[in-house]
């Protein structure tokens, strides 16, 4: 059974969490169709470029993202202190970037003098739009409502084309997040499409890396040739700023290149030409986390499906499980114990 939205999504817990969202059966989001031999790989920059313009409209940053043939993921982070920051002003000039806005507002951006019952209106649409604006469910839907409207539109057809909603999972401590960054950005290596980060296309961790060397992929053309020739403003990744803990940080609690060698060890170690080879010397992060080579690289393979709706030390999660008030189970158990000895 599903379970609603709120008691899956909750900031004042955590700002941090993984989202995943499947086509349906023989909707593409990229790849190529065996039996037509049609390509649809301009699509993985329709996501790219749509998750980046619309963090820069959202108070939502971007922490790691994959696209793959059939689906995506994210690692998302609400900004609260963005959100609560917020200006009468920003609101309306935010959210008139995703819908129309209302002619109440518009009378307020010119200045124009409002009657009583128009300022309880724009009260009233505020409050609105502001909590919208945090939401990681209307960042979803605006992203996936384009995305299907666009492909629908190419591919002269009706109907769904994303496999229902969204999955979510919370990430409550820097071991969850650094465990689900790297399940996310080792997709395609983990998939066998791609070997080495490097080739890793449409990852943030390919990003990255790009942007640390100032260099462009020679592989493929830049994303602005890939999608809609409308630029489009983008908002960079979060940036790792090495702070100790997810409540004393802004960014990502770990340094970059401590990350960039465990990832690189990680992929090393699940390839398929090198199954089960793990290095002797195990990367600085498993060491100040205490994480065993073994607990890490099993994480890595199969992170998704160990876990629930919520991630991270057992007794934390039984807790979020009991404040929602979404039943006392928590499932991942093992896992957690092994990624928090």
């Amino acid at each position: 059974m599903t379970s609603a939205r709120r008691t899956l999504i909750d900031p004042d817990t955590t700002p941090f969490y993984h989202i995943i969202n499947r086509c349906v059966r023989r909707a593409y989001l990229c790849g190529e169709d065996k039996l037509t031999g049609k390509s649809f790989e301009h699509r993985r920059g329709w996501i790219v470029d749509k998750i980046k313009q619309l963090s820069s409209i959202f108070c939502i940053d971007i922490c790691a993202y994959a696209v793959m043939n059939n689906h995506y993921h994210l690692v998302l982070k609400i900004d609260i202190d963005k959100a609560k920051s917020l200006t009468n002003s920003e609101i309306i000039s935010r959210w008139c970037q995703v819908t129309k806005g209302h002619t109440v507002a518009t009378k307020y951006i010119n200045g124009d003098t409002l009657i009583e019952g128009e300022r309880l209106l724009l009260d009233s649409l505020l409050a609105e739009w502001h909590q919208r604006l945090s939401s990681i469910s209307w960042f979803m839907r605006c992203l996936n409502e384009d995305i299907a409207r666009r492909a629908n539109r190419e591919d002269a057809c009706k109907g769904a084309f994303w496999e229902g909603r969204f999955k979510s999972q919370a990430l409550l401590d820097e071991q969850a997040l650094l465990a689900c960054m790297m399940y996310v950005d080792l997709n395609p290596i983990r998939a066998g499409i791609a070997g080495s980060l490097q080739e890793s296309d449409f990852t943030s961790i390919q990003q990255r890396i790009n942007q640390l060397n100032h260099t462009e992929t020679a592989a493929k053309p830049p994303l602005d040739k890939l999608s809609e020739p409308q630029k489009l403003t983008q908002k960079p990744l979060v940036e790792f700023d090495g702070a100790a803990h997810l409540d004393a940080q802004t960014g990502i609690p770990f340094h970059f290149c401590d990350y960039l060698e465990l990832i690189d060890w990680t992929g090393r170690a699940i390839r398929p030409d090198k199954a089960g080879y793990i290095d002797a010397k195990q990367p600085k992060l498993l060491i100040q986390l205490g994480i065993s080579s073994d607990a890490w690289v099993t994480s890595a393979k199969s992170f998704r499906h160990q876990y629930g709706a919520v991630i991270g030390d057992w007794q934390a999660m039984c807790q979020f499980k009991k404040r929602q008030q979404s039943g006392h189970w928590c499932k991942g158990k093992p896992y957690s114990q092994a990624l928090h000895p």
